[in-house]
């Protein structure tokens, strides 16, 4: 999944809230709603909304995701049961899939907050950055090994069709080329933290002591490892729910 790292501008709350949601926005974002002990603090990835290989039990498709997470979401919050959560790089994600100015996607922001982590006042143990420094390491000499590995095979190959014309040397070259892409990929990024939207994401969640919410393979195993909490998509529904009969 591809991640844009600007922060999030000025402009931007201005496409994509209305007055009202801005004002929301800031109200529920303010030091004593967002620390209320007494409230749960659900922090979101773009991917709980677009991953339809994951059953969220909100809808069959991207739109009814986020459109029945917004009245559940809604409700939950105006019951003070609990606050949700995006850092800006998120939502700057989450804008690359939708129109910002639909109806829908103005009534999900009016109940999401965004925030930043605080980095500066967060502290974790010297041994997960040593763990993180390692990782990175070995996934980088994989990377090399994978595209050794594969720059052979494209040189057999081509040497055992030299009688090929131009047009098919290129459709055999770009065979290995797009091989050498899905193998470096694998290697160096699958169930590993390949963005800082990602890092933000476990920030944010360990800040608060808040729920992770996401799909992503990466983000629940470093989310493990810096010891925050997490809900499975597909279980956060059923989490949620409850929440509201407790009102009754």
């Amino acid at each position: 999944m591809s991640h844009k790292g600007a922060a999030l501008g000025e402009h931007l709350w201005e496409e994509a809230l209305t007055e009202s949601a801005r004002i929301e926005v800031i109200k529920r974002s303010s030091p004593s709603s967002c620390y209320n002990t007494f409230m749960q603090h659900y922090i979101i990835d773009t991917n709980f909304f677009f991953n339809l290989e994951i059953n969220t039990d909100f809808g069959k498709n991207a739109k009814e995701n986020i459109s029945q997470f917004s009245i559940l979401a809604e409700k939950i919050r105006k019951a003070g049961k609990a606050q949700f959560y995006m850092p800006p790089r998120i939502l700057e994600e989450f804008f690359t899939f939708v129109d910002r100015s639909d109806k829908e996607i103005q009534n999900f922001l009016s109940n999401i907050i965004v925030k930043a982590p605080h980095r500066d006042n967060l502290n974790f143990p010297a041994d997960i950055f040593y763990d993180l420094v390692e990782e990175m390491r070995h996934r980088a000499y994989r990377g090399l090994q994978v595209s050794e590995d594969e720059l052979g095979n494209a040189a057999k190959d081509v040497h055992l069709k030299s009688d090929l014309d131009r047009i098919a040397y290129q459709k055999t070259f770009g065979e290995h080329v797009t091989r050498l892409r899905d193998r470096y990929r694998m290697a160096t990024r699958s169930k590993f933290l390949d963005s800082v939207a990602d890092l933000d994401l476990i920030l944010l969640t360990k800040e608060l002591g808040g729920i992770l919410i996401s799909a992503d393979e990466g983000v629940i195993r470093w989310g493990r490892r810096f010891g925050v909490r997490e809900v499975m998509p597909q279980f956060l529904k059923s989490q949620l729910e409850p929440l509201l009969s407790e009102n009754e």
